[in-house]
């Protein structure tokens, strides 16, 4: 009975990874075949070319490089700050007696809360008043602001679970508030903020509502919009537009292997808490 049931597990799993993995299977191997080949025989024929100027099409004619360029320079900052900061305060909200703590972490979630359809014209509005409009630096604060409560909340959770004696024994021993924040805290919450930071790092390279909000021009647009200035292209070359997607996909996959380890480890300590 044990057997069965493991058997048909296992096949089920297999079936989902199948479903899973074949569209993306599809969109590598049409990223492969040349425009003559996909216009003879259509998108979900077998293949019968190979080619990869496809890429070279992508990267250079459809404007990937720049947009790549300008996802990094979003991303890494707004990763970085985001985290910085979220960490700071939940350090001061979990192990520090403050005053309405709990109703500042609540009102820091409660923005996470709002349907960010209706802040689309404040967002823009606001990006033009202070004269940061169509800047990557608009980009930049709105993707730290935004995502700040939730990276708040998570780090408070994990940070007000952590013993106090050990608080106690830095302190003991001489440590100031900042060695004890960044050489106790930092690094027994790195499984937590490893995990954040794969995610939040998915997150802001694949945005696309506040990319078109508050910036205009393609010059200083990233990935994720420019894949629909490349369909506009590139309309009928689907083997371009396909390898345009893989190549906006390769930054977020090694981003996950490289950290997959702290990924699963980090959502494994939250399960348990």
């Amino acid at each position: 009975m044990n057997k069965l049931r493991t058997g048909a597990f296992h096949t089920g799993m297999i079936l989902l990874s199948v479903l899973w993995l074949g569209p993306v299977l599809w969109v590598v191997v049409m990223s492969t075949r040349s425009f003559d080949d996909i216009a003879a025989h259509g998108v979900g024929s077998l293949p019968r070319s190979f080619t990869v100027d496809t890429y070279r099409q992508a990267w250079t004619d459809g404007g990937e490089l720049r947009a790549l360029i300008n996802s990094m320079l979003v991303t890494i900052p707004s990763v970085v700050l985001s985290l910085g900061l979220a960490a700071m305060a939940a350090f001061a909200l979990s192990r520090f007696r403050i005053p309405g703590r709990r109703t500042i972490l609540l009102l820091m979630l409660a923005g996470n809360l709002l349907p960010p359809q209706i802040l689309l014209i404040p967002v823009a509005k606001f990006s033009e008043l202070t004269g940061m409009y169509d800047t990557l630096w608009a980009l930049i604060t709105v993707q730290v602001g935004f995502g700040l409560g939730f990276y708040t909340f998570v780090l408070h959770g994990f940070m007000r679970d952590l013993p106090n004696e050990i608080q106690e024994a830095a302190t003991i021993d001489g440590a100031g508030t900042a060695q004890i924040f960044t050489k106790v805290m930092l690094p027994l919450t790195r499984p937590a903020l490893a995990a954040l930071g794969a995610l939040s790092f998915t997150w802001i390279f694949n945005d696309l509502l506040w990319a078109i909000t508050v910036l205009r021009t393609d010059d200083n647009m990233p990935v994720t919009p420019a894949l629909l200035a490349l369909q506009g292209q590139f309309v009928s070359s689907w083997n371009v537009i396909a390898a345009g997607t893989v190549i906006a996909a390769v930054p977020t996959v090694a981003v996950f292997l490289r950290f997959q380890r702290h990924f699963v480890s980090g959502l494994a300590l939250g399960a348990v808490k």
